[in-house]
């Protein structure tokens, strides 16, 4: 870790104005924000594993459906930097259990639904809790525990993400098929009611400090650094997105399959997510080059093997294992280069410039995949993921850091 973000981390430990940490690591608090993690990532992307049942039922193309996570993303990417801001005056566990208590209600919302607009009106309430909760989630960690288990703490956060991944997208396409995809979205609410108990019992009462202010936001994105993992983050997200929404609807189509073939692979991208998070935690202690560039790399080259290889349900399930590998490594490699390393003196600016620019990636990545898929088949936005990832890679390689952390 830098000089830099030690002597950050000092001074938030030892503000006087906050809990005593030095006896002890906040480790439930640091579990309950993974719940938060597992909980929204699952929320997010549930629609994609109940694409084609939820279009059905309400009458609308696959492609429409398919921006119920363009509205999400959309609202996030307003919400996470000007979350921080609007709640700088509030106790940092007030807002997360504001956060989760919006996940919950967004979730119930949905499964009610009887039209694509009272949807999305749902979607926008995850929006909001989706981009607080990531603008700030950072740090907290680093307020949770000393600075010799931000790593770890870091990590275990992220494991939610790749819990969701191996959770949500099998079971919920599994529960989408036996009872119905409302009652995916009711599971879903349930897991968010869970999730706030946990909050409620375990995160430490937490003022806020280095009160953020747009200027602060500002002066962040300027950072040359900055702009560069902001550019790999687009490419990236979006390429993965415009793909990834329309898994589902490929699987059915090019290798034919049915819907219990489908859960296991979805269940197998998800088990690989996990282990990519894994190894993404290890590249990034060694280099945070290799762990910016070499995920987005596997990701284009997973994509041109579903194009090419796609009627071979063998071939198919290799390269949606490697996928799933890929992207679970992404979020960790990108959160250490941009709050970690790039920006650790302003951690909730750089942690929302990242949410926000995340959930942009997410709204175009579903806005050309859904264009693409209703006008030109879904095999020309997994073609478009090929060609995203490709440059994202070639991008982080190039202009990547040069300073190890």
């Amino acid at each position: 870790m830098t000089e830099s973000a030690t002597a950050f981390m000092d001074g938030v430990l030892h503000d006087p104005e906050q809990p005593d940490q030095r006896s002890g690591p906040a480790w439930g608090a640091v579990i309950a924000l993974a719940l938060g993690t597992f909980g929204l990532v699952t929320a997010e992307f549930l629609p994609a594993s109940v694409l084609t049942p939820l279009a059905h039922d309400l009458g609308i193309t696959e492609g429409a459906a398919g921006q119920a996570l363009t509205m999400t993303a959309i609202v996030g990417a307003i919400s996470a930097p000007t979350m921080a801001i609007i709640t700088k005056r509030l106790d940092r566990r007030i807002v997360m259990w504001a956060m989760t208590l919006l996940l919950i209600l967004s979730n119930v919302l949905s499964a009610v639904a009887g039209s694509l607009s009272f949807l999305l009106a749902a979607r926008v309430v995850l929006g909001i809790a989706l981009g607080g909760f990531w603008s700030i989630s950072a740090a907290l960690a680093m307020r949770l525990v000393p600075s010799h288990l931000l790593r770890r703490a870091m990590s275990i956060i992220l494991t939610g993400v790749t819990v969701a991944t191996v959770c949500a997208a099998p079971i919920g396409a599994y529960v989408g098929d036996i009872w119905g995809w409302r009652t995916a979205f009711m599971i879903a609410a349930v897991v968010g009611a869970v999730t706030l108990l946990v909050q409620l019992m375990t995160i430490p009462r937490l003022p806020p400090i280095g009160v953020a202010s747009f200027r602060s936001l500002l002066d962040v994105a300027k950072n040359p650094m900055i702009k560069v993992a902001i550019l790999v983050v687009l490419l990236v997200a979006s390429g993965h997105f415009a793909g990834f929404t329309y898994i589902r609807a490929f699987l059915e189509k090019f290798p034919a399959l049915n819907i219990e073939t489908i859960s296991l692979l979805l269940l197998a991208f998800g088990i690989c997510g996990f282990f990519g998070n894994l190894a993404g935690g290890f590249l990034a202690e060694h280099s945070l080059k290799a762990v910016a560039a070499l995920p987005p790399l596997l990701i284009a080259m997973a994509a041109v093997s579903l194009l090419m290889l796609g009627a071979s349900a063998w071939s198919t399930a290799i390269a949606v294992a490697v996928w799933g590998f890929a992207f679970g490594a992404v979020p960790v490699g990108l959160q250490t280069w941009m709050v970690l390393h790039a920006a650790p003196g302003q951690a909730e600016s750089a942690g929302g410039l990242m949410a926000a620019t995340f959930q942009v990636a997410i709204a175009a990545g579903a806005i050309i995949g859904g264009l693409l898929v209703d006008n030109a088949g879904v095999a020309s936005a997994f073609a478009y993921s090929a060609v995203a990832s490709f440059l994202a890679a070639l991008t982080a390689f190039l202009l990547g850091p040069k300073r190890e952390p």
